[in-house]
């Protein structure tokens, strides 16, 4: 079955150019250019991926993406924004975006882009088909504690469970994107090693382009602030001036265990 892409962008040529292009990866394309039509769209009809203007007609695409957000948590989008609008870009990141594209793009940056992200939702998809179906078929419960460990990666009092795609923190539930939950996930198989911007596009999103270091740093600020209790020291998500970021594997363990 053909994945199914919306493209919302109000220039028709430029719609029209994007379909094309993607119509060489096998892919089903809808063009929607105006902001109100796109927004329903998204809602009511499912896809893997939306490719999202900014500038339309009608609502925003910052606010179609915070919408479509709310109601879609899982939804991959990748913004398009203009060369010149670093804002609109930072504020699509914080709105939730799972990446961004400055007009204008390469042919094979946008099939790239394109990819990777599908590659990505299509791993999520199976993981869970595959973990909900043995579950399903599990008879002990010996078997499913062995199945929570084998699907599960906690350090600490944070828990990424793969079964459910939920991270636990705390004994709370924190609701995180697709990339969120990869970024977090990545982090926690890798604890308290610190990894550059570069080496997280290419671990997370799959792919290094320079000029887009914004998407790591966008997303390391929206699971400070999901996970972190003072964004402003974070204990958890840490930067290393000069390098990267790093989980601090300290800053989840329970408060006794810190003590002694």
């Amino acid at each position: 079955m053909k994945d199914n892409i919306l493209i919302i962008e109000d220039e028709i040529d430029i719609a029209k150019l994007i379909k094309v292009h993607l119509s060489e990866l096998d892919l089903n394309c809808d063009i929607c250019t105006q902001g109100n039509e796109a927004l329903q769209q998204a809602l009511t009809k499912d896809y893997q991926l939306i490719l999202l203007d900014v500038m339309l007609p009608g609502i925003s695409g910052l606010d179609i993406c915070r919408q479509v957000r709310q109601e879609k948590p899982l939804q991959s989008i990748i913004m398009l924004t203009s060369k010149t609008s670093e804002i609109d870009r930072i504020l699509g990141l914080e709105l939730g975006a799972d990446d961004y594209m400055t007009k204008p793009f390469s042919v094979r940056e946008l099939q790239a882009r394109v990819r990777s992200q599908l590659r990505r939702v299509h791993a999520i998809t199976a993981k869970n088909a595959s973990e909900i179906n043995s579950l399903v078929h599990e008879e002990k419960p010996v078997q499913e504690s062995a199945q929570l460990d084998k699907t599960s990666t906690s350090i600490g009092q944070l828990l990424v469970d793969h079964r459910f795609h939920q991270v636990t923190y705390k004994n709370k539930a924190i609701n995180l994107t697709v990339t969120e939950f990869e970024l977090i996930d990545f982090f926690c198989q890798h604890p308290d090693q610190v990894f550059s911007r570069a080496q997280l596009l290419d671990g997370v999103w799959g792919y290094h382009h320079n000029g887009y270091e914004h998407t790591v740093n966008s997303h390391i600020n929206r699971l400070r602030s999901k996970l972190e209790e003072d964004c402003t020291e974070p204990k958890i998500i840490q930067t290393v001036w000069g390098v990267g970021y790093k989980l601090n594997s300290a800053g989840v363990m329970p408060s006794t265990v810190c003590k002694d």
